[in-house]
């Protein structure tokens, strides 16, 4: 005879605390803001090539540190997405403060800013992010750090999702979702096939804040710079 799962078999995992804060963030970010996602992927040969390059030169830098330098780049050029909503008004910031999402252990998030990232050079970026993330590991981010960004940057390369909807840092206007690597078969210059890396990149936005086009050229400007050879 079919039968319910007996309630022992229930695990029962209280939200509270820091995941309550997570939860109700979320919550009311999607109740807040007129959330919509644009998805694009772009090759990452000439950042890799670029990678490649800055190491033989004794320079260590990670796929991330790369792409939060394109992204600060662009988004020097396309301030739209650069700042955060108010009641009834938009705040867009000459300096980008980049929140970087970073998982800490209990599965808990948290998106510490890189403050006045458009003044600095790819290596302190790195180890902008490399200090955010140790505080983050030591409960030593402030709250300034906490809720002073103005664009956030949420980084799952390292799992197998190549596009998903990243939802909002409000009261930011925006948020870049950065999924897996993985290969293509496109035809080269000499017309044969070859294999090259392409990163699934997802663009959520406050539609309230940005209409879809100048978002969507955000995200078209942002591959062209990651796939510029001379973007840096």
């Amino acid at each position: 005879m079919n039968q319910p799962t007996d309630a022992e078999d229930i695990t029962v995992v209280p939200i509270r605390g820091i995941r309550a804060m997570i939860a109700d963030k979320m919550s009311n970010s999607l109740k807040e803001a007129a959330q919509l996602t644009h998805h694009a992927e772009c090759n990452l040969s000439a950042l890799l090539a670029r990678k490649t390059n800055l190491s033989g030169n004794g320079v260590k830098v990670s796929v991330e540190d790369l792409l939060i330098e394109a992204v600060v780049k662009t988004l020097q050029k396309k301030p739209g997405l650069n700042g955060t909503t108010r009641p009834k008004e938009i705040h867009l910031s000459k300096s980008i403060h980049l929140s970087v999402a970073m998982v800490l252990p209990g599965n808990l998030l948290v998106a510490p800013a890189i403050f006045d990232a458009q003044k600095l050079s790819l290596e302190e970026l790195r180890a902008a992010r490399q200090d955010l993330s140790s505080k983050a590991k030591n409960n030593k981010l402030t709250v300034t750090e906490m809720t002073g960004g103005t664009f956030t940057i949420s980084n799952l390369g390292l799992t197998r999702v190549h596009h998903f909807t990243p939802i909002l840092n409000t009261p930011q206007i925006g948020i870049l979702g950065i999924g897996c690597a993985r290969e293509k078969a496109i035809r080269g210059v000499d017309g044969k096939i070859v294999f090259r890396e392409f990163v699934g990149l997802s663009l959520t936005f406050d539609h309230r804040a940005l209409d879809g086009a100048p978002a969507a050229d955000f995200l078209t400007d942002l591959c062209d710079a990651i796939e510029s050879d001379d973007y840096c």
